[in-house]
């Protein structure tokens, strides 16, 4: 079952090919560690062509990646600060490829000028198991009879004794 803790995590990286695989082992632990291996080789890929693409393409080879789990759906963004990586014309390919794998993505400039690239998985649900029939559990009416030993009409006798006490 799908944790429904909150999750995050973060990564600065030098990309560069050797730590293409490197980075995606590291992204695949923590997602195992947060129960979430069936994201794995989804997001797995998408880290894979965009640090691909970033290093083909970038002059400015540092990039960020952080990761966030909100219970229903995992985001990973990758943030870098090279004015010259342009998404709509180096990126293209990778971005689509990105959109056909995902369930929403993004490109957007941060306040410092830099540029965010991001996708989300939904989680998906478990293969689905049989519901088995539970007894019904007894109402709270016929759960807490209450035993008693005399009649309620012998529980009003002793107020009529202390009356005659007092003549």
């Amino acid at each position: 079952m799908k944790t429904a803790v909150p999750c995050y995590y973060h990564l600065d990286v030098e990309v560069s090919p050797e730590r293409v695989g490197q980075v995606s082992r590291i992204l695949a632990a923590h997602l195992r560690y947060w129960d979430l291996e069936n994201l794995a080789d989804p997001v797995c890929r998408g880290a894979e062509l965009l640090l691909r693409a970033i290093n083909e393409h970038a002059s400015d080879k540092h990039t960020s990646i952080e990761m966030w789990w909100n219970g229903q759906h995992l985001i990973t963004a990758f943030g870098d600060d090279d004015p010259d990586l342009r998404p709509d014309q180096d990126l293209r390919a990778c971005l689509a490829d990105i959109a056909a794998m995902s369930d929403g993505w993004g490109c957007c400039a941060s306040e410092t000028g830099s540029k965010i690239i991001w996708f989300s998985q939904r989680a998906r649900a478990s293969p689905r198991v049989p519901l088995v029939p539970l007894a019904p559990e007894p109402a709270l009416r016929t759960g807490l009879k209450v035993p008693r030993a005399e009649p309620v009409v012998a529980l009003a006798a002793p107020a009529a004794d202390a009356s005659e006490g007092s003549r």
